[in-house]
């Protein structure tokens, strides 16, 4: 949680995410097969059900949305303990679950970090996140890189118009897997300190 004002605390922004060795989030198609480790046997779990708990907020857009209810779980809804948004033009009813809005993704992230709870997690995709890069809006980028080149598909990161100082938090390895953990370094502005 960050801190803003007197004693008032905001929720934290994550990126939670995995990319190839190259930067990609998905592969020229659009697909994510290639996410996996190099095979070892008995590698250590990953990091996603410690980091889960502390989340009760999904971000992402429509093709991120897309892919996993038709592609990854089709079955049912993974994110069903979390209050899920969806950023889409598309005109869609909200269910229990996932809440589809039009709202500008940033002001939806304004709005959010305000409101009492856990942490809000951004899932993707590569559109969503360039806009909350460039209004600065994520306060810590976890990062699982896969030992895979791809050579082309869809960044992670878009241009940026300034960039963004980071300091290394943590990482993790296991199975070729790893992952790190960056938060944003504090800079002094005209009105006090940034975390």
């Amino acid at each position: 949680m960050k801190k803003e004002g007197k004693g008032k605390r905001m929720r934290e922004i994550v990126l939670f995410i995995a990319m190839s060795l190259d930067g990609y989030i998905a592969d020229r198609d659009g697909g994510v097969d290639w996410l996996a480790g190099q095979g070892e046997a008995g590698a250590e779990a990953d990091t996603y059900p410690d980091f889960v708990k502390d989340v009760d907020t999904v971000l992402m857009g429509w093709k991120t949305y897309h892919q996993v209810a038709t592609e990854l779980s089709p079955e049912e809804w993974v994110y069903s303990d979390l209050k899920s948004y969806v950023i889409t033009h598309r005109e869609l009813p909200s269910t229990e679950q996932i809440r589809f809005t039009n709202e500008n993704p940033c002001s939806l992230v304004r709005r959010l970090r305000q409101e009492p709870g856990k942490r809000i997690w951004i899932c993707g995709g590569s559109h969503l996140i360039g806009q909350l890069m460039r209004e600065d809006l994520v306060d810590l980028y976890v990062i699982s890189v896969i030992p895979t080149i791809l050579g082309g598909g869809i960044p992670l990161f878009s241009e940026l118009e300034k960039e963004r100082k980071l300091r290394l938090a943590g990482t993790w390895a296991a199975d070729g897997i790893v992952e790190l953990v960056y938060r944003r370094r504090e800079t002094k502005s005209e009105g006090g300190t940034i975390q």
